[in-house]
């Protein structure tokens, strides 16, 4: 996935609000971003931080950057922008970079599904499998060497799971693919002291038959792109 505006350089000055950030510019001036994370951004987002913004297209909008990625003191990178995740998977799937899926000719993205009002993020389609419902979530909680999900507790991210879970049971294909944009992270678990219900759902989810599948990415301040297998562990 590549920027389609050179990113502009920064330092974090705070995140507040959970969906401002206040930026140093290079030049010395002050901006407010838009940060497109609703997570608690552990480790993610640390005053002194360098960051990358993005302009935005649309110059009546009230904030007119977007904060996509952070570097941490240990050089780490890592995307912040986690409506990015969805479109790097799309991608990887043009490119058949998941291997576990590309199987699949088609997929259509945002479909209406399960008996809690959901939309699967990807439902892929075959001439002759079952369909193949793909669930993503982007981590970028690292503790250790290892990425954890959830960052916090969501009980959306519960509900999605007992819906992979009636996909699983009913015959169909169902995945729960974790996009991890932090190239400190090189496997992932469930962050369980987080989320206990979580954890215990994606369990029961596991035992249901949904499959996990977690890929890392290549991140810098031109593009990010899916490409590696990670192992997951809960």
């Amino acid at each position: 996935m590549l920027f389609p505006s050179p990113l502009i350089k920064g330092k974090l000055i705070k995140r507040y609000k959970r969906f401002l950030a206040d930026v140093e510019l290079e030049d010395g001036s002050i901006v407010t971003a838009h940060c497109p994370n609703t997570g608690a951004m552990t480790g993610c987002g640390d005053p002194g931080f360098e960051v990358w913004l993005s302009p935005a297209n649309n110059p009546k909008r009230k904030l007119a950057y977007t904060w996509e990625l952070s570097k941490n003191l240990q050089g780490d990178w890592i995307g912040v922008n986690t409506q990015n995740a969805n479109k790097l998977v799309a991608e990887a799937f043009n490119l058949s970079i998941v291997e576990e899926l590309v199987q699949y000719q088609g997929y259509k993205p945002e479909v209406k599904y399960g008996e809690e009002n959901s939309r699967i993020d990807f439902m892929l389609t075959s001439d002759t499998l079952p369909d193949c419902y793909v669930e993503v979530k982007s981590v970028t909680l690292l503790r250790d060497g290892i990425g954890y999900f959830p960052d916090a507790k969501t009980q959306r991210g519960s509900k999605h799971l007992r819906e992979l879970s009636s996909i699983a049971k009913s015959g169909k294909r169902a995945v729960l693919l974790f996009c991890s944009q932090h190239t400190g992270i090189k496997n992932i678990r469930v962050a369980e002291d987080i989320d206990p219900e979580y954890s215990a759902t994606l369990r029961a989810a596991i035992d249901s038959g949904v499959q996990i599948i977690a890929y890392s990415c290549k991140l810098s301040e031109e593009k990010i792109q899916l490409n590696q297998k990670l192992s997951f562990n809960l």
